[in-house]
């Protein structure tokens, strides 16, 4: 293994030199990447109908070319997925990448061209090697395979010319040959869209191979880790994979999860790497062990602006480059992409620890979060409240959700979280109130709304029914893959729903 790792921190040399190159330029090699985008889509109907060819600035760019949701450009998207070309994108677009819906659509299809899947998504999973192999340079990762446990739904067709699919299984599905020699379970199994099923065929297939790394979500992770342990009867994954060593994880934050993988994997050389990567593209990657921040990645054909959290409910938010954003401010990311997505908001929201180099945190997501009395909670502030009760009791949380209270007649609103634990606290009303306090620490309209129960009375928090979430999930065909729970709501509609779910498994205990 040290002369492999040898031939490939040769071959990672050059790819670091471009890494350390945007480090040190960044609105340099954005302002680059833009022009370079929008040169190629000059000749597209898009392009064509705001001028591209004409655009001489970052700033004539921003007036010119308006801020779009997914409703703005769907009107594009279906007549892709009916086979046109030249809409967006100058290249043909065969891939869709299916996702989860807005107001109007059940669910949304981002375009993947094929200079995306090369481009940004590709080489995103090899700089995560890169960036990996550099730090750990006497690592075993290729002694054995990678597990990748993919998403709950296979590539189907739209028409003989267009196909959808979760990311993942598009990715699958595009991957070079040779893919398979280093990573399980097989293809075939990997795309099976019954996640019950694929489990149950993943085990047979995964147990008599020798994993090194696993790569997804952490909570379908978590899942597929104990079926694993249920099935073999052992007490942690290293007594049926000795040689793991690396966790790529992604799609929701790893806080509340840190503590079951390394109850479920003890072992001091087991590494943990976020990567940030979404239908609309690949976008940042840990490269520091002792940071939960991300490297934004400024070369994958993806020009970043954010708009200050602050602007969102203006007709005309102001829009920032790399060179203009400020560190700890909350933003909403839009991107311009290699598959044809122009000022597109994709709906996070990050903060940016870091300007030299460039690196964000994912705080939530423009839609969700609890504002229903000013309060202005967002993921961020949950996460961060929730591993502090957590640290407090010793607690570990399994999913959670929250919603408003709202107000009644002689009735003050207020905040309902309803809790699922892997271990509960010894009382649930001690991490009721750290929980309380610690959002006022981290949250000053929070504290102010809470501020002698004046406008927001004490949370309530709600320990889940073993099951509830997964029974959710399962009742709406979404398990496994991306998937997951809504964390954060400004209406009840999720909690409500969970909130019968559990309410049914009470009574029927």
């Amino acid at each position: 293994m040290p002369f492999f790792n040898s031939i490939l921190n040769w071959i990672n040399t050059k790819r670091l030199y471009n890494i350390d190159l945007f480090r040190k330029y960044p609105f340099e090699v954005q302002r680059d990447v833009l022009f370079d985008l929008l040169k190629q889509a000059a000749s597209t109907e898009y392009g064509k109908r705001f001028g591209f060819e004409s655009i001489k600035s970052i700033e004539e760019y921003q007036q010119r070319v308006p801020i779009v949701d997914y409703e703005s450009i769907k009107p594009y998207i279906e007549r892709l997925r009916e086979g046109e070309e030249g809409l967006l994108w100058p290249s043909e677009i065969r891939w869709f990448a299916k996702s989860s819906g807005t107001t109007q659509s059940k669910s949304k299809f981002i375009p993947v061209s094929n200079e995306a899947l090369e481009n940004c998504h590709f080489r995103g999973a090899r700089d995560v090697l890169a960036i990996y192999f550099d730090l750990y340079p006497d690592n075993n990762l290729f002694s054995g395979k990678g597990l990748t446990l993919g998403g709950s739904h296979q590539v189907d067709n739209f028409n003989i010319k267009s196909f959808y699919g979760d990311l993942s299984a598009i990715l699958i599905e595009n991957q070079p040959w040779w893919a398979d020699f280093i990573r399980t379970p097989s293809q075939k199994v990997a795309l099976i869209p019954d996640w019950e099923k694929k489990l149950e065929m993943l085990t047979t297939e995964t147990l008599k191979e020798n994993v090194t790394s696993l790569a997804g979500v952490p909570s379908w992770n978590l899942v597929m880790i104990k079926h694993l342990l249920n099935h073999t009867g052992k007490n942690n994954l290293l007594e049926i994979w000795p040689n793991l060593e690396l966790f790529m994880h992604g799609g929701v934050s790893f806080a509340p999860y840190r503590e079951q993988f390394q109850k479920l994997i003890p072992s001091p050389n087991m590494h943990y790497m976020e990567t940030y990567n979404a239908s609309e593209g690949f976008f940042a990657i840990q490269d520091d062990p002792n940071s939960d921040s991300m490297l934004l990645m400024l070369d994958y054909g993806i020009f970043f602006e954010f708009i200050p959290f602050e602007e969102l409910s203006k007709p005309n938010p102001k829009t920032l480059t790399v060179a203009d954003v400020e560190i700890g401010k909350n933003y909403a990311m839009v991107i311009s992409t290699n598959s044809g997505l122009w000022r597109y908001m994709i709906g996070d929201t990050v903060t940016f620890t870091s300007k030299s180099p460039h690196k964000i945190k994912i705080t939530g997501r423009t839609r969700h979060y609890i504002n229903a009395f000013g309060e202005e909670v967002i993921i961020d502030n949950a996460e961060r409240a929730l591993e502090k009760a957590c640290a407090a009791t010793g607690a570990i949380i399994s999913e959670y959700t929250a919603a408003p209270i709202f107000m009644e007649t002689n009735k003050k609103g207020s905040h309902e979280w309803l809790i699922e634990f892997e271990k509960a606290p010894a009382n649930i009303d001690t991490f009721a109130n750290i929980l309380d306090s610690s959002l006022c620490e981290l949250n000053s309209d929070y504290e102010a709304k809470r501020a002698k129960n004046v406008t927001l009375d004490f949370p309530k928090v709600t320990q889940a029914a073993p099951g509830t979430f997964f029974e959710w999930m399962r009742e709406r065909g979404k398990l496994g893959g991306q998937n997951k729970v809504p964390r954060l709501s400004n209406t009840r509609e999720y909690i409500d729903e969970l909130l019968a779910i559990h309410n049914r498994l009470i009574s029927n205990r």
